[in-house]
């Protein structure tokens, strides 16, 4: 890791990082790669994330501030935080994303900092790298139909990232409660990706039966996929973690998750499964980097349905921080502040 003079540290905008390509998903990709593969490996410390939660469990599960600190080490060898902010009722009540982040970055020889920057598209964006992944080592080979739960900003970046990955994607079915929301994704899709089909669907029983991935992008606080909607071969994403019943991860023919102890946390559905004695670490087929370095196999038939629980590490967070950091250093972007 290349470090800024001493004293100072190095700020990147929203703006800083589109320019270095951070609204594009390849370097996302290579970055959360890397990660999964060290955290694999061992190759890193990353203590359970705590929840800063104001109306305390009377709140809305989407209301809170999570700290995420994370050291990776490897060739990437940086450490950091990402502080991410978020209530469910900003786009609605403020006129703003529901999340808002930022990024420090610390050189690991001396601790100091030395950089900042805007998080929450690096949040966003990495989050979408993880299902990208996840689609190529669980996926059916050559799937073309994604459906998608939720149409916020998070939904956005998910299908941006598998339309840039994923060539033979041709359509894409689209559910949301709010339907304004709904119609402005599917124009935005289909301005950028004009050969992709978008049908917006009247129930999420309608998007999930058809999909052969599913994504959940929502801020459900209770879930409301059961296994019965999910076709053979299926693999599903659940980035909003609370979307499925519990009968779909104990019927499911493969779990993985990105972080076992992350996952099994936070009275999340599987944490309520493994009190109740229907789950275990032992049930769990894989953690996704396990996957990637081929200590454990992906998906092995055409009619697994397979899901992917990820949590959402701080090491995938730091990581991409660090390849746009060393990006912006390399092309002279950033402003630099002193301490």
């Amino acid at each position: 890791m290349v470090v800024t003079e001493e004293q100072e540290i190095l700020y990147l905008s929203k703006q800083d990082i589109i320019d270095l390509g951070g609204a594009h998903s390849a370097p996302y990709v290579a970055a959360v790669s890397r990660a999964l593969m060290l955290h694999c490996k061992g190759e890193y410390v990353q203590p359970l994330k705590p929840y800063l939660r104001m109306a305390g469990n009377e709140g809305h599960i989407a209301d809170r501030i999570i700290a995420m600190p994370a050291y990776v080490g490897g060739d990437v060898n940086v450490s950091g935080l990402k502080w991410i902010g978020s209530k469910h009722d900003n786009p609605a009540k403020r006129g703003r994303e529901r999340a808002s982040a930022l990024i420090i970055l610390n050189d690991p020889e001396s601790n100091y900092p030395i950089a900042v920057m805007e998080g929450s598209l690096i949040s966003s964006m990495r989050t979408a790298a993880v299902t990208v992944i996840g689609a190529r080592l669980l996926a059916k080979e050559g799937f073309g139909v994604v459906s998608v739960i939720g149409c916020g900003v998070i939904a956005k970046m998910q299908i941006n990232s598998l339309l840039e990955q994923f060539e033979g994607i041709h359509t894409v079915h689209l559910f949301d409660l709010n339907l304004a929301a709904a119609l402005q994704l599917a124009q935005e899709i289909g301005d950028k990706f004009n050969h992709v089909e978008v049908k917006i669907e009247e129930t999420s029983e309608q998007a999930v039966r058809q999909a052969e991935v599913l994504v959940t992008a929502t801020v459900a606080s209770a879930p409301h996929i059961p296994f019965e909607w999910l076709a053979k071969g299926t693999f599903v994403s659940n980035i909003s973690i609370m979307d499925l019943h519990k009968d779909v991860f104990t019927q499911a023919d493969k779990v993985v998750v990105d972080d076992w102890d992350q996952s099994n946390r936070e009275k999340k559905v599987i944490n309520q499964l493994v009190l109740e004695g229907k789950f275990s670490r032992e049930q769990l087929h894989a953690e996704l980097g396990e996957i990637l370095i081929g200590s454990k196999a992906g998906r092995e038939t055409d009619d697994e349905i397979i899901v992917l629980n990820p949590m959402g590490m701080a090491v995938e967070d730091i990581a991409s921080a660090a390849e746009l950091y060393t990006k912006a250093l390399a092309a002279g972007k950033g402003t630099r502040l002193c301490l």
